[in-house]
C-alpha cells in the first residue's frame, strides 16, 4: 500500500484493532432504532431520544476515559478493559429487552470510554511534533474506522434484519472479542509510543489489597447504572452535557494559559472548534435515526427484484470514506507541497456547506417520489455530500486537537473533542424526534409523513449553509488564534 510507506509500523496494529471496535459499535448503532421501533414498540419520537441519549454517552465517556488514561491507568490497560467492557455489552443486550439492553449499552458506554480516546492519542503520539505525516496517518486511521462500519452496515445490519436482532447484535460482540486480541497480540509494534505503561503512582495500595488502579477500575464501573439512569429519564442530559460543555471549556483555556499565552489563545481556538463540530454532528447523526425510519418509510429500496434493508442504507457512508479517504488523504499532502492546503478554518467550513447541500437533495427528490416513495439515488447523492463533508472535518479535527494541545493534557483535550460528538448526537436525537410517528412507527398517512421528512431535511440544509458562511467569514481571526498550527 503506497499510502502506508514511511507510516510508523503501529499504525496498522492501531488501524485493525479500531476497525473491529467500530465494527462492533456500528454493527449494535445500525439497528438500535429499528430495534427499539419495531421489537420494543417505542414511537420514534422516543426512541430517537433513547438513541440521541444513548449514542451522546457514548462520546461523553471519552471525557473520563481520556483523564483516567493520562493519569492511573496507561493508554494499554486502559483500550483492553475497554475492549472487554464492551464485548460484555453487546452480549448482555442478547437479554432481549429493555433492561438488559440498557445495561447492556452502560457496560459499551463505558468500555468506548476507555478505548476510543485512547487509541486515538495513541495514533498522535506516534508521530514527532511537527511531522507532515501526522494528517495523512490520521486519514488512514479513519479509513480503518470507516472499514469497520462498513462491514457492520452491510454483515450486521443485514443478519439483524433478515434473521433476528438478537443475531446482529452477537456479531457485534464477536467484533470486539477481534479487536482486544489485535490490540494484545501485535503490541510490540507501538511500544514506542509515550504512556502506555499503567504508572508506577497507580500501583501503590490505598484501600486494603487495592491499589489505585483497581479502585479506578471498579469505580468506573459505576459508570453503568448511571448511564442507565441517563438514558431511561434523558431530559437530565440538557443539563449534565450543557454544565460538562462549560467546565470542559474553562478547563482547557486555564491549562493552556498555566503553559502560555500561545497555548491559552490555541485553548480558545480549540473551544470555537467544539462549538463547529457540535453543529456539523447534529446534523449528521441523523442517519442512524430519521434518515433510517425515512429509508424505512419513504424510500423504494428495490433494485433488481431485491429489497435492501432499511438499516443497510447506513452502508453508504463508510463506503465512500473508504472511497475516497485515500485520495484526501494524498491531497492534503499534495496541497501541502504546493502551498494551496485550506486553512483548517476553511476546511471546516466546505464540510458543513456539503452536509447542507445533502439534505437539500431531498427537495429535488421529491420531484421524483412515485406512491409517496423518493428514489434510492437520493440517498446515494445525500451520503456522498455528507461524507465528502466529513472528511474535510473529521479526520482534520482529530489530528487538529493533537497538535493544538500542550502535551500534559493531551487526553483531556482529546476527552473534550469526543464530547463534542456527544452533545452532537444529543442534539441529533431532540432533531430526530421534531420528525416522527408515535406507537411502534405505525405511519398512516405516507405522503404526509414525506413532507414532515423533506421539510425538517431541507430546514437543516439552509441553517448549515448560512452556518459555513459565518465560518468562512471568520477564518483570518481563528488562524490568528492557533498561531501557527496548521
Amino acid at each position: 500500500m503506497g499510502m502506508l510507506s514511511g507510516h510508523p509500523r503501529g499504525l496498522m496494529v492501531l488501524f485493525f484493532s479500531e476497525m473491529w471496535e467500530r465494527f462492533c459499535y456500528y454493527g449494535m448503532r445500525t439497528l438500535l432504532t429499528l430495534y427499539l421501533v419495531k421489537s420494543l414498540l417505542k414511537g420514534d419520537a422516543e426512541a430517537a431520544l433513547i438513541y440521541g441519549s444513548y449514542t451522546a454517552l457514548i462520546y461523553a465517556a471519552p471525557v473520563l476515559g481520556g483523564k483516567f488514561a493520562d493519569k492511573y491507568l496507561g493508554y494499554r490497560y486502559a483500550i483492553m478493559l475497554g475492549a472487554v467492557l464492551m464485548a460484555i455489552g453487546e452480549f448482555m443486550i442478547l437479554g432481549g429487552n429493555e433492561t438488559w439492553l440498557l445495561i447492556g449499552m452502560g457496560s459499551i458506554i463505558v468500555g468506548n470510554g476507555y478505548f476510543k480516546a485512547n487509541i486515538s492519542t495513541i495514533v498522535g503520539k506516534l508521530y514527532e511534533e511537527g511531522d507532515p505525516r501526522r494528517d495523512s496517518g490520521f486519514t488512514i486511521f479513519y479509513i480503518g474506522i470507516n472499514v469497520g462500519a462498513f462491514l457492520a452496515t452491510t454483515v450486521v445490519a443485514y443478519i439483524g434484519e433478515t434473521y433476528g436482532f438478537k443475531y446482529g447484535f452477537a456479531l457485534a460482540g464477536v467484533g470486539m472479542l477481534a479487536a482486544f486480541f489485535i490490540f494484545w497480540a501485535f503490541r510490540d509494534r507501538y511500544k514506542e509510543a509515550e504512556g502506555l505503561d499503567i504508572p508506577e503512582a497507580s500501583k501503590k495500595k490505598i484501600f486494603g489489597p487495592l491499589n489505585v488502579l483497581h479502585v479506578v477500575t471498579l469505580g468506573s464501573l459505576l459508570i453503568i447504572p448511571i448511564s442507565y439512569f441517563l438514558i431511561s429519564w434523558n431530559e437530565i442530559m440538557d443539563y449534565l452535557l450543557i454544565g460538562l460543555f462549560l467546565y470542559i471549556s474553562v478547563n482547557l483555556i486555564m491549562s493552556g494559559k498555566k503553559v502560555s499565552k500561545v497555548y491559552r489563545d490555541r485553548m480558545i481556538a480549540l473551544v470555537i472548534f467544539i462549538v463547529i463540530n457540535i453543529t456539523f454532528w447534529a446534523a449528521f447523526e441523523q442517519a442512524g435515526t430519521s434518515l433510517t425510519l425515512f429509508a424505512d418509510r419513504n424510500v423504494n429500496r428495490e433494485i433488481f427484484g431485491w429489497v435492501m434493508p432499511a438499516a443497510m442504507t447506513q452502508f453508504f457512508n463508510p463506503f465512500y470514506i473508504i472511497v475516497f479517504g485515500s485520495i484526501f488523504s494524498v491531497m492534503w499532502v499534495k496541497l501541502s507541497e504546493i502551498g494551496r492546503n485550506p486553512s483548517i478554518p476553511m476546511k471546516f467550513s466546505f464540510g458543513i456547506l456539503q452536509l447542507g447541500l445533502g439534505f437539500l437533495v431531498t427537495l429535488v427528490a421529491v420531484n421524483f417520489a412515485d406512491d409517496y416513495k423518493v428514489p434510492l439515488l437520493t440517498l446515494v447523492f445525500l451520503y456522498m455530500l455528507h461524507t465528502t463533508g466529513e472528511l474535510f472535518l473529521s479526520p482534520i479535527g482529530l489530528s487538529m486537537v493533537t497538535k493544538l494541545a500542550p502535551k500534559n493534557i493531551a487526553g483531556t483535550a482529546m476527552g473534550a473533542w469526543f464530547l463534542s460528538y456527544a452533545i452532537g448526537n444529543f442534539v441529533a436525537g431532540k432533531i430526530a424526534a421534531l420528525t416522527g410517528a408515535e406507537g411502534g412507527g405505525q405511519i398512516t398517512d405516507m405522503g404526509e409523513q414525506l413532507a414532515v421528512y423533506t421539510g425538517t431535511f431541507a430546514n437543516i440544509g439552509y441553517v448549515l449553509l448560512g452556518f459555513a458562511l459565518i465560518i468562512a467569514i471568520f477564518n483570518k481571526p481563528l488562524n490568528k488564534l492557533m498561531h501557527g498550527v496548521t
